[in-house]
């Protein structure tokens, strides 16, 4: 393509940096050296950007539209497309005659290479793209017409110059980044221009961002696999329509193909095609692997599958999804073009020729037995090599061994007669399906640990289908020697070879896959129920209630759109309680956001529930709730108690369905009327059985908060029957002069152990919360008490039930006062060497840290997760480290370390996996060489922490820790390291903390500070309640209108 930029010609003779050309009206272009033919001119195009500081085109012509190039006179020539003239001049002679000779000759080899392939594209015509249409772009009146095409997005005036390939220009997608700006925008951004584009609407935005993301991936892929792949000429275009530049492949048929071919390759299933990518499977591509396609390839592979493809059948790169499913379905699941063996039809002599055949270097020979019908596990009558891989492996032929490998559960072509048509293509079957010979042997002949030899095995024709695994004599009996149901299957194993007497035998990868997808029966993960959903570092976790799920994708584009879909699902999708977010127990996150931030600070506040905070406030709060309440962590002095409170009254008011639901809302008001208590009691615990799952536990929770809130009616005015006059009426959604529904919640608070079935464990553990508190508040009024203080739960040596302690931890408290209140409360008392330390525990990533004697406790609450905890046991360790840092010489460390980064963001160039690295540490930074010898610094970190142990999906090596640090723009990293011995692990250990603490790493004279002397911090103070006036009936008029509102608040949670 010739690409060009233009303005309107001026009346004069062009400059040095200028060329005219025609077309019905004279236009000037510049950016080339008349000189000089232009540099980058190539088969495809050639690139002038004007003026010389733009690096993009302002229009292009492709090289395949050319069809003649002629001088028409003085310094003039003429490029002559299908539609249109174009008229260049030149400075002189000279110059017009090199830019002919120029164009001429890339014409010339585009002309040639369509020849080799016998399927020229269609004149003008732009590669097929992945997305194309038009969108709205910054700097231009109209729309323009975009198409996305592998590694660039292409821009034209309309639909027709695309269609001719007449564009603007084209942005190369390996230098761009995609951002969304607003509900239909979005950028383009590149180092020398931004591209501000506008959809219609807001999913068609959403597409555009998806497709540019492919492209993008697809630009920053690997291409040294498809260099190596591509020097073999026939594999520089599909196998199948003869598009260049084809980066995907089948790699038991040993074809490269174009990306169009590949989704239909995929179709036909992995027993006819295995489909791979030369530019982002980096791991499936072995050095034996791209050998064997340069042995095989394109062109030997189709001397075989297309030595009779008839060219009215035949494809090209113009050709429609129908039309290349049904070539390729005729091409390789029926054979229907193939050069057939001379030998096919005859079984046993087509497995005799393959096993003299691998025995050579003939690949050609191998191909065409195997798919006329040779068996790949056929027997070979020799006792030591019993298989044609067998065979293989002994007379060193790597080549057949690899092309046998990705052919084990190949099926051979089979022409249908009922037409190919009919089958089901691309569509997952009800069942799991798969057949094949396997070596099996007798169940009770050694115990499973013990080897088994060779000639223990038989092989037999295995079948799996319909949930039912059978095994027969051979593929010819149609009864079966024995059946495994999938049901019955307890354990699937798969054994390493050194372990059978057949090479591999069972362990069979893919049989192995296919027979576990039948017995594991499949597990659904409620999205929205999840505690904590996180992905970063190409891994997304999802939390459970009793596991953590790692999930992570093989390729980067595949796990950004698992990510972005996965988040999507697991937010609030509606306006009803089964559609918001959910905490393990089926509450809604926004109700236990509130419920639990009001409990923490609010319970004494006067007026709770009934005073309104501000509208602005509560509706930005709810929003934002709604939006991902897991997201959102409420904090006193950002949010008031009043705001949150109306935030979860209008989250009630506006509830679709409501609590109660409309089927049985007006079945809970009538209960109202039942004079005997008993009887309406029943009642109650009946209608609270009929709700959904979600609902009942919702108002369990919201009524053991009401039951709370009321404990504490001499502080807060709201006893049992206020809240009900405010609740009443939000719950049901009335008007409020009806007092029914105000009876009913005012009911169920006042016998709430008895409708809701209150054990006397549940309720120990909330009267134990209820007394902390009131502790708190106690404290709080005789003026011992500091603002701020939360009330939290803290674990004694592991996280039981047993062991958990419920703490009021004010702003000045310290690790080593929390140890002793811990202590204290057990009746433990610290002997000599014994070094109590509060840790902590975060289960998620598996680790844990030992919190500095002299650390504040309540920042560190504040940011714990949901996945974190505190706990206090013995520091086994610190006796060892302060040993070592007593007798150590000098304030500095130094020596090698296994390394690993969370992500290359160092530019080490480093692979997955842990490396050999030189560290010095002193007591300002950590210092990393690449060697012993080097000598300047490769990169210096300031520390923030370290957590002790490594996450388990690293697989460390050894003994770990992790390295936390920040980086100039203050963000948070963390970094991987291990210590061959746990000595070393300690030394390194003590190091970090006395460079952390100025040397102080334990208390030289360990002192008990006790609750009773914390001293009160005159910058803190508690909030001034406001009174709550008015009579009952002012009290109904003001909660019957939903007035509230809202602000950001954080709650700790119980651990």
């Amino acid at each position: 393509m010739l690409a060009m930029s233009h303005s309107r010609a001026k009346r004069q003779r062009p400059g040095k940096q200028q060329l005219m050309w025609d077309v019905g009206a004279s236009w000037m272009l510049s950016g080339w050296s008349l000189s000089h033919p232009p540099q980058g001119c190539s088969g495809e195009q050639c690139v002038s950007p004007s003026p010389p500081q733009d690096t993009y085109s302002k229009r292009f012509i492709p090289v395949s539209s050319i069809s003649r190039i002629a001088s028409v006179g003085d310094q003039k020539f003429e490029v002559i497309t299908n539609n249109r003239n174009f008229v260049f001049r030149a400075e002189s002679d000279a110059d017009r005659n090199e830019w002919i000779r120029t164009l001429q000759q890339i014409a010339e080899e585009r002309r040639s290479k369509e020849r080799l392939l016998m399927s020229p594209t269609a004149n003008g015509a732009a590669d097929p793209a992945d997305k194309s249409g038009f969108l709205e772009l910054r700097g231009f009146k109209h729309k323009l017409f975009v198409a996305v095409a592998g590694d660039k997005v292409f821009l034209y005036k309309n639909a027709e110059d695309y269609r001719l390939g007449i564009g603007i220009t084209y942005i190369e997608m390996n230098v761009g980044n995609v951002k969304e700006v607003d509900r239909r925008g979005f950028d383009l951004t590149t180092p020398y221009r931004i591209f501000s584009f506008s959809a219609d609407s807001e999913q068609e935005k959403e597409e555009w961002v998806e497709a540019m993301q492919q492209c993008i991936a697809e630009a920053l892929s690997n291409s040294e696999v498809a260099e190596r792949i591509w020097a073999v000429e026939s594999n520089r275009f599909c196998a199948d329509c003869g598009s260049p530049k084809p980066d995907w492949a089948s790699i038991n048929l040993c074809v490269v193909i174009c990306k169009r071919c590949a989704g239909e390759h995929r179709g036909l299933g992995p027993g006819i095609t295995k489909v791979r990518s030369l530019k982002m499977d980096r791991k499936v591509w072995t050095e034996e692997l791209i050998q064997l396609f340069h042995h095989i390839g394109n062109a030997v592979a189709n001397r075989f599958w297309a030595a009779n493809v008839p060219p009215s059948e035949a494809i090209a790169p113009p050709s429609s999804s129908q039309e290349r499913r049904r070539f390729l379905i005729a091409k390789y699941r029926e054979g229907k073009y193939r050069r057939y063996h001379p030998l096919f039809g005859n079984q046993e002599e087509l497995d005799r020729a393959l096993c003299a055949a691998v025995t050579t270097s003939d690949l050609a020979e191998t191909q065409a037995l195997l798919f006329c019908g040779a068996a790949v596990t056929c027997a070979t009558g020799d006792p030591q090599c019993p298989t044609p891989l067998a065979l293989a492996e002994k007379s060193g032929q790597r080549l057949q061994m690899e092309f046998l490998l990705h052919n084990k559960t190949s099926e051979t072509p089979r022409l249908e007669l009922g037409g190919s048509e009919e089958k089901p293509y691309s569509v997952p079957l009800p069942s799991v399906t798969h057949n094949g010979f396997l070596y099996k042997t007798p169940s009770m002949a050694k115990p499973v640990g013990e080897r088994k030899g060779q000639e223990e095995f038989s092989r037999r024709w295995c079948t799996l289908q319909d949930g039912v695994l059978s095994y027969y004599e051979n593929d010819r009996n149609a009864v079966p020697n024995g059946e495994v149901k999938a049901e019955e299957i307890v354990c699937l194993a798969s054994n390493p070879p050194h372990t059978h007497g057949s090479f591999k035998g069972f362990s069979n990868r893919d049989d192995c896959e296919i027979l576990a997808f039948c017995h594991i029966p499949a597990v659904m993960v409620s999205l929205p129920s999840l505690p904590a959903i996180q992905g970063d570092n190409e891994v997304l976790v999802l939390v459970e209630r009793r596991r953590t799920l790692y999930i992570q994708g093989e390729r980067k584009l595949d796990f950004l759109g698992w990510v972005q879909a996965i988040q999507k699902a697991a937010g609030s999708a509606g306006d009803t309680l089964s559609e918001q977010q959910l905490t393990e127990s089926d509450v809604p996150l926004l109700v236990d956001r509130c419920i639990d931030y009001i409990t923490q600070c609010g319970l004494t506040s006067e007026g709770i529930y009934r005073k309104s905070g501000q509208n602005s406030k509560t509706t930005s709060l709810l929003e934002m709730l709604r939006r991902d309440a897991r997201s959102v962590r409420l904090k006193e002095g950002e949010h008031q108690v009043d705001d949150v409170a109306n935030t979860l009254k209008r989250f009630f008011r506006d509830l679709g369905d409501g609590l109660f639901t409309g089927r049985w809302g007006p079945d809970w008001l009538w209960a109202t009327a039942l004079e005997d208590e008993e009887e309406k009691i029943g009642e109650y615990r009946r209608l609270l059985g009929t709700l959904p799952t979600v609902n009942r536990a919702t108002l369990k929770a919201l009524i053991n908060h009401l039951f709370r809130v009321q404990l504490f009616s001499g502080e807060n005015q709201m006893n049992t029957h206020n809240l009900a006059i405010v609740f009443g009426p939000t719950l049901f959604q009335t008007d409020g002069k009806d007092y029914k529904a105000g009876r009913v919640v005012e009911d169920l608070i006042s016998h709430y152990v008895k409708i809701f079935n209150v054990n006397d464990q549940e309720m120990k553990k909330q009267q134990d919360e209820i007394m902390a508190i009131m502790k708190m508040r106690e404290a709080a009024s005789s003026g011992t008490q500091q603002a701020g203080d939360f009330i939290c739960t803290v674990y004694l040596e592991e996280k039981k039930t047993e062991a958990e302690q419920h703490v009021k931890i004010p702003a000045t408290m310290t690790a080593e006062e929390l140890t002793f209140e811990i202590l204290d409360r057990r009746k433990i008392i610290m002997k000599e060497k014994d070094y109590w330390s509060c840790f902590e525990v975060n289960e998620r990533e598996e680790a844990e840290r030992p919190l500095h004697y002299s650390e504040k406790v309540l920042p560190i609450l504040h940011g714990l997760g949901t996945e974190s905890y505190l706990v206090v046991k013995k520091q086994m360790s610190m006796e060892n480290m302060l040993v070592y840092l007593a007798s150590r010489v000098g304030d500095c460390k130094h020596g090698m370390m296994k390394f690993r980064e969370e992500r290359n963001l160092l530019g080490l160039g480093l692979s997955t996996g842990f490396h050999d690295r030189y560290f010095i540490l002193n007591h300002t930074c950590l210092r990393l060489y690449k060697e012993v010898r080097v000598s300047p610094q490769r990169w210096g970190w300031h520390l923030m922490g370290i957590d002790l142990a490594l996450p388990s999906r690293f697989s460390p090596p050894s003994w770990g820790f992790t390295v936390f640090y920040e980086t100039e723009k203050h963000e948070k990293q963390q970094w991987y390291l291990c210590c061959d011995t746990q000595a070393d692990l300690r030394e390194w250990f003590a190091t970090f903390l006395h460079a952390q603490n100025g040397g102080a790493l334990w208390p030289s004279e360990t002192s008990k500070v006790r609750a009773s002397r914390w001293q009160q911090d005159s910058r803190l103070g508690n909030i001034s309640l406001i009174p709550l006036r008015g009579n009952e009936s002012e009290m109904r008029n003001s909660v019957a209108a939903p007035d509230f509102s809202y602000h950001r608040s954080f709650f700790l949670r119980n651990a």
